[in-house]
């Protein structure tokens, strides 16, 4: 089971299992065609979606979205996410961060901040290319900037520490 809230609405339960897809346990049925490296195209209830994937940021687990020319930005929680947070640890895990890590082999194409900084959760750290998608890598919590250790243009591999707080 995952949870997704939209441009921070209600989140929606999703259900994913061989009989198919539900959304608060109502089936959905929709047709979904890949366009291209980063676009599909959705027919759902007779409706038509134009779907461009903008970003993914795998640490804060959200996915920025252009439907039919308007921006929204999905924050995707699985089961593990849901747990913590029921039993009230999700806050205390994001705490303890005390570095990032690269989350995904890439080139860094921007750096939004300089040891000394104060970041708050959530606040933009980094951009890292990875497949042609600009990924933007976020705080995990709030803190201040202790060291950088990429530099724009460099190359660099899953797990690398970036930055550390």
């Amino acid at each position: 089971m995952y949870t997704a809230s939209v441009n921070n609405a209600d989140p929606v339960r999703i259900n994913l299992s061989p009989a198919g897809i539900t959304l608060n346990d109502e089936p959905v049925n929709w047709d979904l065609s890949k366009l291209g490296e980063r676009t599909y195209h959705i027919i759902r209830d007779h409706q038509s979606y134009s779907v461009e994937v903008l970003a993914i940021d795998a640490t804060t687990k959200t996915v920025r979205l252009k439907i039919n020319g308007n921006v929204h930005e999905v924050q995707v929680k699985d089961r593990f996410d849901l747990l913590l947070e029921k039993m009230g640890m999700s806050n205390a895990a994001a705490s303890k961060v005390n570095d990032i890590k690269a989350p995904m082999p890439g080139l860094i194409v921007g750096i939004s901040v300089q040891p000394g900084d104060t970041v708050s959760k959530g606040d933009t750290v980094l951009i890292l290319e990875a497949m042609k998608m600009e990924n933007v890598i976020k705080a995990p919590g709030d803190g201040t900037v202790q060291a950088i250790k990429v530099e724009k243009g460099a190359r660099v591999e899953k797990g690398q520490v970036l930055v550390l707080f």
